[in-house]
């Protein structure tokens, strides 16, 4: 069997080639490095089962003979992060939607039997319904929410014109080893470790009872797995742990002094993901609690070593147009 995974040296993507390969599939992965980092694929590329093509996916011409034979394609390469989608749309259009555009008719062209899109549970914006279904309200409240859900409405088009075999999956808030260390301001976890291991405060956002659904990266890939096995055609389905819980349990378990900052406009107080889909179709179910994972995390804090270290006052720098933009 032979899978394209594109992102494929990217936080999410490396940890499903490293599943497929295991799996004994042929893998080819793409990547443009714009987010992905090499080190993360230094173990797969000693796979005789393993190649690499180093390209942005929304050069069509460039990826799709990479596409020949394929089974299945994992679509996982994307921008992310929210101001800088904010300050730069036309990247993003590019990458997110552009990008998806490229992937599928390379897929649709090699006759792939299933594609499988890394969708985004920020189409969901300020959700009101919690747990929250898929059949809940898509309102975006930034470009990389708008360009995310943009792709994934490409993916069904794709589904429905052409008869393309697709899954999406919309990912909550995943966390784990190799999630980025360096770039611009973002994830939680990221910004807490850094700031653990240079012994600064955790800079946390409001009064820290906003929650989040954390899903471990090893049960996204296991989903994406099942997605990619299945014989579904057209569906999407949420992704997360089954639960939802508080900034400040976060800190409780990593351990550490607390600042806060001033909360953000148009961030969610909860995300919290209704999974009875994906474990309806496919049998899926999360199996790492989150005291589990935050214990994975720190077991890996080195790899955090040389990443920023977030304050107040850089952190207020950084996301000046949240807070010029977008609303509450």
């Amino acid at each position: 069997m032979k899978a394209v995974v594109t992102g494929a040296a990217g936080f999410i993507g490396s940890h499903l080639v490293d599943r497929l390969l295991s799996d004994g599939f042929e893998v080819i992965g793409i990547d443009n490095f714009a987010n992905g980092n090499p080190g993360n694929i230094a173990r797969a590329a000693e796979n005789p089962r393993f190649s690499f093509l180093q390209a942005d996916v929304a050069d069509h011409d460039v990826i799709a003979p990479a596409f020949e034979g394929v089974d299945r394609v994992f679509h996982l390469a994307a921008l992310a992060d929210i101001v800088p989608s904010i300050e730069r749309p036309l990247g993003y259009h590019r990458a997110n939607v552009d990008g998806t555009v490229s992937v599928l008719e390379a897929a649709r062209l090699a006759g792939a039997k299933r594609f499988v899109y890394a969708a985004s549970s920020s189409c969901y914006g300020l959700a009101k319904e919690f747990p929250t279904p898929e059949t809940a309200t898509v309102a975006p409240a930034y470009p990389y929410a708008l360009t995310k859900w943009m792709g994934e409405c490409c993916v069904t088009h794709w589904n429905q014109v052409y008869g393309l075999p697709t899954v999406s999956l919309r990912l909550f808030n995943v966390y784990g080893p190799r999630a980025r260390t360096s770039g611009t301001y973002g994830a939680v976890f990221g910004v807490f470790l850094a700031q653990k291991l240079a012994g600064k405060p955790f800079t946390v956002v409001g009064d820290g009872t906003q929650t989040r659904d954390f899903t471990f990266v090893s049960d996204v890939v296991a989903a994406f797995a099942a997605a990619g096995g299945s014989d579904l055609s057209g569906e999407i389905m949420n992704v997360g742990s089954g639960g939802t819980h508080a900034v400040n349990r976060l800190v409780e378990l990593l351990g550490g002094p607390v600042v806060h900052i001033p909360k953000r406009p148009g961030e969610p107080d909860c995300t919290f993901a209704d999974t009875a889909r994906i474990r309806e179709r496919l049998g899926w179910r999360p199996r790492v609690s989150f005291e589990q994972g935050v214990g994975v995390m720190l077991e890996h804090i080195e790899d955090w070593r040389e990443a920023p270290v977030w304050d107040q006052g850089t952190i207020a720098d950084a996301t000046r147009s949240w807070f010029r933009y977008l609303k509450g």
